[in-house]
């Protein structure tokens, strides 16, 4: 006999991608939690288990998009609104800027996107009653929006205006409109392999930088790709693969990375032929550190420590080099991580900015005389970079600058300072195709003990 039972109904193809990712924008925008956090590890949104390889690249893309575009979206949603964005309901704002960004920026049909912006509001009690306002707002969002971009259109609205006014006074306004120009892009994966960059840029379907860097836009998991699985190279943007190679020939020396994970410096490290001690205060980080490195076949000596408290005690009285990629507001990384301009805020350099000093004193401790001080930060602000270096050599008159020559970065000399550090930005390195283009901004400097 026939079952009498119902099925349960079937949840529209594509809301499950869109509620989780209404919940990571919130937990960005509200609860200050970073993209990567929910996006990785043990702290990951549930709802990603759920989700195919293709779901979870859209809803990645997706959120990312929103937070390069924040600004102007909430531009437009003010005209489209008399009332502005409710506040009494976290998910109806998601919506909304879900459902905007996908009709603006991404392909996706203008009524799919409106539809399942309806129905995530619909499916959440505090939001429910704003379906037929997030429904009004989102037509007239594909009727208007471009041109209401258009009339709007600048560089500037989706930096937060502190970060704004900095990259304005330290680096002058128009290359200040530039880096934000830069950042609105999703840019293309960056990799460090351990050899022959022109074979792999082919085999990966894109280009060997001038550094050695292998940039391809491929899409989709990074463990499908060849070369992954067998150890072959390792994702890192270009600008971050600089610093550890103004070390020079580092064969059989003895290097230690401070803050070394997730491990992209130190495979450079190891890779160079360096004995590497690797120290990082996080276990967790260094146990993707250590498994990082398993998979490139590369063998370093790993410590889970406080750098600045850590007593030597692995025999080396010692090193011929020490690297200090140190904690930092990482507003250089915001084209690759885009959370980070609305998650920091000015207040932090300072706490940041003091911890570098303490990491910098820490590493003279361990250099040897005539040994080599790398300090790097992925920071655009001169308070974690040029202006940490000069107190420290202003403070320890036997440490010496030993400048970058051009020479030493293929020849980019737009990204050395007259001073003889580097200065990379992300409007460094332009392309016809604005997602090839850019790299992260660092600073490094290199110092020695006399």
């Amino acid at each position: 006999m026939p079952s009498t039972r119902f099925a349960p109904p079937t949840e529209a193809p594509g809301l499950a991608t869109r509620r989780t990712a209404a919940d990571i924008l919130d937990g960005i925008l509200h609860k200050r939690r970073t993209l990567d956090e929910q996006l990785e590890g043990a702290t990951a949104h549930p709802g990603l288990k759920a989700l195919a390889d293709r779901d979870r690249a859209l809803m990645r893309r997706l959120v990312a998009t929103i937070l390069r575009r924040l600004g102007t979206l909430g531009h437009l949603l003010s005209r489209l609104l008399d009332r502005g964005i409710p506040t009494d309901a976290p998910r109806a704002q998601s919506a909304l800027l879900i459902g905007a960004a996908q009709i603006l920026w991404m392909d996706v049909p203008d009524h799919a996107a409106v539809d399942l912006s309806v129905r995530l509001v619909q499916s959440d009690r505090r939001a429910a009653k704003y379906a037929g306002l997030v429904n009004a707002v989102l037509r007239r969002c594909a009727r208007e929006g471009q041109a209401l971009i258009e009339e709007v259109r600048s560089e500037s609205l989706d930096v937060p205006p502190w970060l704004m006014a900095r990259w304005s006074r330290h680096y002058g306004e128009n290359t200040a409109k530039a880096i934000a120009a830069a950042i609105n892009y999703e840019p293309a994966l960056d990799l460090t392999v351990k050899a022959d960059a022109a074979y792999w840029a082919t085999r990966l379907h894109g280009e060997a930088l001038p550094t050695g860097t292998v940039r391809t836009s491929l899409q989709g998991s990074v463990t499908m790709l060849p070369g992954f699985s067998d150890g072959q190279w390792w994702v890192q943007d270009a600008a971050a693969a600089l610093p550890a190679r103004l070390f020079g020939d580092i064969s059989g020396r003895r290097i230690i990375d401070l803050c070394a994970a997730p491990g992209g410096k130190t495979a450079q490290l190891a890779q160079a032929g360096a004995d590497v001690t690797a120290m990082d205060r996080s276990p967790n980080r260094v146990a993707r550190l250590r498994e990082n490195l398993g998979r490139l076949s590369l063998t370093v000596r790993s410590i889970v420590a406080d750098a600045i408290e850590w007593q030597n005690d692995v025999g080396v009285d010692s090193f011929d080099g020490v690297l200090v990629d140190a904690p930092c507001s990482a507003t250089g990384t915001i084209r690759r991580h885009p959370d980070v301009a609305w998650l920091k805020q000015e207040s932090d350099i300072g706490a940041l900015t003091a911890l570098q000093q303490r990491l910098l004193k820490k590493a003279i401790t361990l250099l040897k005389p005539g040994g080599t001080l790398i300090y790097c930060t992925c920071s655009l602000e001169p308070e974690e970079g040029e202006q940490v270096v000069a107190a420290l050599l202003a403070s320890e008159p036997g440490i010496r600058r030993v400048p970058v020559s051009g020479a030493e970065v293929a020849g980019l000399t737009d990204i050395v300072t007259p001073a003889g550090d580097l200065r990379t930005l992300p409007c460094h390195l332009p392309h016809d195709d604005p997602t090839l283009g850019g790299l992260d901004g660092f600073y490094a400097a290199r110092l020695t003990k006399s």
